[in-house]
């Protein structure tokens, strides 16, 4: 432990670190990864570009017609209308004065400019009137109409979505370059966890298996380690064996009890950067540096895990693996019952939502309090966050629901 970093199971939190502060912290301490794989097409849905992406061909690449209907020269439609309409003759190949049946999506046969939609023809035996005259181009899809050969579409650092996806298989694309999945180590401890069946005073195991599935939704490749018990070689052996994830990120043991010791651990092989966070539910989080590896250590109460999982986990995965960081969706809503919370702390209230009599959205809070009711959490819609300023939200405020559990 450095001699400026004071001894937290003498002095407790009485210094909270600002949450915007120990994120700062954070981000300043992880460097993106150069990492990149070249993958097919098809599994490339939610990775990040890490090369520029241009067209390889037109789309169309052929003149297409973009109406049921019929392919003529626009001169030997001009004068049709509804009382005088101009008869052609049908034909396989256009010649003057003839028309060529053609569908949507259909190529344009040689020497048509121009495509007469069906409901502006009568058909007579071999013969066609047209009662509408068309201009040149008019229904036609022309070549490069939709994407234009060498045409620029998309940056690196763009997450590919589905419609993407289509667009690069149209243009000829099969295989992106993108940024490597940031890995992550996680590790639960605490000697009272248990896989299941649980005797008194065991806990089932639940927190690294939460962590290590939002890790996989916010795009990284988690390995879900076995519960690591509360020992300071066995933690630091498992520490040390995650060096080569990009992120560490335990569960448990890092409050100032007889039994947290993952921060003096962590003090020992590198360095913290804050212990004991402005926030509610979930202040006894830690964040260290070890060998240039990020070190998140959540608390053990499952609440209080998800919350800083999201608040410091979340934007550490994205940096370093140079991943977009979305703003989490939110919801506006009336809220039918106080929020109550602590001046100087950011507090996250869970909410569920609901109609309220004039049909308006409401907020209804679930608990404010409580870092052990995982319920709370799991049977929520999102949460409210209050800021340090506030103290408290009285009932019948307008609050804006993040939509936390998105997986972006």
């Amino acid at each position: 432990m450095s001699e400026d970093q004071p001894d937290r199971k003498q002095s407790g939190f009485k210094d909270k670190t600002r949450i915007g502060e120990a994120r700062k912290r954070l981000l300043d301490a992880v460097a993106p990864h150069d990492r990149t794989e070249e993958v097919p097409l098809t599994s490339a849905d939610g990775r990040v570009l890490a090369e520029e992406v241009v067209a390889a061909r037109n789309v169309p690449h052929y003149p297409r017609a973009a109406m049921d209907g019929y392919a003529v020269r626009a001169e030997d439609t001009f004068g049709a209308s509804d009382r005088s309409p101009e008869v052609l003759r049908q034909s396989e190949k256009l010649t003057p004065d003839s028309a060529v049946r053609v569908h949507t999506g259909s190529e344009l046969p040689d020497r048509a400019n121009a495509v007469v939609m069906i409901e502006q023809v009568d058909e007579f035996g071999d013969e066609v009137e047209i009662f509408d005259a068309v201009a040149e181009g008019e229904n036609v899809a022309p070549v490069g109409e939709d994407v234009a050969e060498g045409q620029h579409l998309y940056d690196p650092g763009h997450r590919l979505r589905p419609s993407d996806l289509g667009l690069l298989k149209s243009v000829g694309v099969d295989t992106v370059e993108v940024r490597e999945r940031p890995t992550v180590g996680v590790i639960p401890t605490g000697e009272e966890l248990v896989q299941s069946d649980p005797n008194p005073g065991e806990v089932v195991e639940t927190n690294g298996l939460t962590v290590s599935r939002y890790v996989k939704r916010w795009g990284g490749k988690a390995t879900y380690r076995d519960v690591v018990t509360d020992d300071p070689d066995a933690l630091r052996a498992a520490v040390q064996r995650d060096l080569t994830k990009d992120v560490v990120v335990t569960t448990g043991g890092s409050s100032v009890g007889e039994r947290d010791l993952l921060p003096e651990v962590v003090a020992d092989l590198g360095e913290i950067l804050f212990h004991g966070v402005a926030l509610k539910p979930g202040h006894p989080v830690a964040v260290g540096v070890v060998e240039d590896t990020p070190v998140v250590m959540l608390p053990g109460y499952p609440v209080a895990c998800i919350i800083n999982a999201v608040q410091f986990l979340r934007p550490a995965m994205k940096a370093v693996g140079g991943l977009p960081r979305d703003s989490f969706p939110t919801t506006e809503a009336r809220l039918d019952r106080k929020i109550r919370s602590e001046p100087g702390i950011r507090t996250f209230a869970r909410v569920q939502l609901g109609a309220g009599e004039d049909g308006e959205t409401t907020a209804t809070p679930t608990r404010a309090s409580g870092s052990g009711v995982l319920s709370s959490v799991a049977l929520a819609d999102g949460w409210v966050e209050v800021p340090e300023g506030r103290e408290g939200i009285p009932e019948g405020e307008t609050v804006s629901v993040q939509d936390w559990e998105w997986s972006a």
